[in-house]
């Protein structure tokens, strides 16, 4: 299947985004030869700066081969953003949807139309203290193994060093390097023409995430931790912290209570 042309809204976005980014970034991109030249696919992405979306969008566009990124349906309906989400293509997610596969079925319709589809599997910024990538969720595992498409991991670092995770001022100074690093396609062969079960999609996760850190470590030339940082484990360990934090003042309390009735009946005594 021929690639989508890039169309009017991709190069009028392009114009806009892409001299900043060039004046503020210098560019250490690697892989492009694994960005497939025709036919859908997926892009597992890892997610480290709030300006990260427009400094991996600026490699991809340079494949020739445009991303089309998942958004809140509700941007697809305001005036101008609205007109230039529909005009690039960007894929609408629907939230108010309870089944997760029907929420990914524009990016599936995407995918079998010979789109790219970008995911950032982590769902949101990471959370881990040294930027290494979350644990991901389930929704480019989905996509993947409905359509058997190729699943390229893209690894990035330096927007986040020019704009750090919840940072609200940029750090323009010295100029900063954004390096891209896109892998061959992650072999998910033997997750195929299986029941699609949890246990299933926790698995190709982990797979694609895995393809996607082993990249990040060799941009950073560093070790990623052995386990990623899971926000559902850190949840429930500050909810067992608050508990026994609440329990800690409660015994402390009925202990003060406890001495103060002493005291009393001491006094009672006397």
């Amino acid at each position: 299947m021929p690639r989508r042309r890039i169309g009017f809204w991709y190069r009028f976005a392009a114009v806009i985004c892409k001299p900043p980014l060039v004046v503020l970034l210098k560019r250490d991109w690697r892989g492009m030869e694994n960005i497939p030249a025709e036919g859908g696919f997926i892009t597992a992405v890892n997610h480290n700066s709030h300006i990260d979306p427009l400094a991996y969008a600026h490699f991809q566009y340079n494949t020739g081969r445009v991303p089309r990124f998942l958004a809140k349906s509700g941007l697809f309906s305001k005036g101008f953003v609205g007109a230039a989400m529909r005009g690039t293509g960007q894929i609408p997610v629907y939230r108010e949807s309870t089944d997760a596969l029907s929420a990914f079925r524009a990016a599936i319709d995407a995918v079998e139309r010979g789109e790219c589809v970008a995911f950032y599997p982590e769902g949101t910024l990471t959370r881990d203290t040294d930027g290494w990538p979350m644990t991901g969720k389930t929704g480019a595992a989905r996509v993947a193994l409905q359509t058997k498409c190729p699943v390229i991991p893209v690894a990035q670092w330096g927007a986040n060093e020019l704009l750090p995770p919840y940072a609200k001022k940029p750090r323009l100074f010295p100029r900063k390097t954004s390096k891209v690093l896109a892998g061959p396609p992650v072999d998910l062969s033997r997750f195929y023409d299986r029941e699609m079960t949890p246990e299933l999609l926790k698995e190709t996760t982990e797979t694609i995430m895995a393809a996607v850190t082993r990249l990040l470590e060799e941009i950073r030339g560093e070790k990623a931790p052995e386990k990623p940082y899971d926000p559902r484990v850190e949840r429930m360990e500050q909810r067992r912290r608050t508990h026994a934090q609440r329990n800690g003042r409660q015994d402390r309390n009925r202990g003060e209570r406890a001495a103060v009735r002493e005291v009393r009946e001491e006094g009672l005594g006397t």
